[in-house]
């Protein structure tokens, strides 16, 4: 059952692909899914992602502080600037803007973990950035936007981080103490906590593009190309960068994961929270079918990768 559950986890890009077209083509397929249960979706899946960390993992920022220091780094500064030149090189329009730069401007997001395992690359960084960014998010996520998004509409930076704390720190804090003080009574939801996770997020991305399936539709390529420019970069930069940060080949892959996939169920949640116009959250949605599909991508390349050079250099290897 647990080989099965992963299974059916690893192919979230499937599932959100699945969700994304089919509200777009028949939005009425998830008027049973009230938006007012987005907040309580998000919070049960950071949850999750709480249940699976202990305080032994914070240990990895002291083994591993240059690979955890650099990713850090470039999650908060090359998706937030290619955030905002997407966003004005593509002239969305300003909800849209403002809705990029936002999910640019999220923490690592859960999946990436996944990606990693799939790619074969530093899982334990992968949980540790994803785990530092998440944390850091309270600060971060509301600082970045309104200073790059400021100019464009009003940005109420305090509700921002108080909506961050209370949908994503205060959760995973939460699952943390679960975790590490009442291990033998949580531990049996463990195996089914990252499926759990990918269906809260195809939920959450299927019922914004139902609602503004037709103007996603009136955006057509223009968004999809913005959405699809900010993720490719930030997957291509952060492994540029890490490399010349001298990171190894598996930790700069891990960070390249980090920086490119977002937590745009967060962006999604904070759009409709704090901005008026409905448009802001549908970049967020539109994120999380681009950086799933390619995120998988890369770890399915970087995976046969990895397993050619291993038969290559010892044929015992396939045996």
């Amino acid at each position: 059952m647990a080989r099965i559950l992963a299974i059916l986890a690893n192919l979230f890009p499937v599932w959100v692909l699945s969700g994304a077209v089919l509200a777009l083509i028949q939005p009425s397929l998830f008027d049973w899914y009230n938006v007012k249960w987005i907040n309580p979706t998000l919070a049960i899946i950071m949850l999750g992602m709480g249940l699976t960390l202990s305080f032994d993992d914070f240990r990895g920022i002291r083994k591993m502080p240059k690979a955890v220091t650099i990713g850090f780094f470039a999650q908060y500064t090359i998706m937030p600037f290619m955030g905002w030149l997407s966003a004005s090189v593509f002239n969305l329009p300003t909800p849209m803007k403002v809705g990029l730069i936002l999910v640019a401007c999220c923490p690592g997001g859960t999946a990436s973990n996944i990606v990693c395992y799939i790619a074969r690359s530093n899982v334990a960084l992968s949980v540790v950035m994803t785990m530092c960014s998440t944390l850091a998010a309270a600060i971060m996520t509301p600082l970045l936007t309104k200073w790059l998004a400021g100019t464009m509409v009003y940005v109420n930076g305090w509700n921002l981080f108080f909506d961050t704390v209370q949908v994503v720190v205060l959760p995973v804090i939460g699952g943390l103490l679960l975790n590490q003080f009442a291990r033998e009574k949580v531990k049996f939801a463990l195996p089914v906590l990252p499926l759990v996770a990918v269906l809260g997020v195809v939920l959450i991305v299927a019922k914004i593009i139902g609602l503004n399936a037709e103007a996603i539709r009136q955006s057509g390529p223009t968004l999809l190309l913005a959405v699809f420019t900010l993720h490719s970069t930030g997957f291509a930069v952060g492994y540029i960068f890490a490399r010349l940060m001298r990171l190894d080949e598996l930790s700069s892959r891990t960070v390249s994961v980090e920086v490119g996939m977002q937590n745009s169920g967060l962006g999604v949640v904070l759009a409709r929270n704090n901005f008026s116009d409905p448009l802001t959250a549908v970049p967020c949605a539109v994120s999380s079918v681009f950086h799933s599909l390619i995120g998988s991508a890369l770890a399915g390349y970087w995976r046969l990768k990895k397993d050619a050079g291993l038969n290559k250099s010892s044929p015992l290897k396939s045996i």
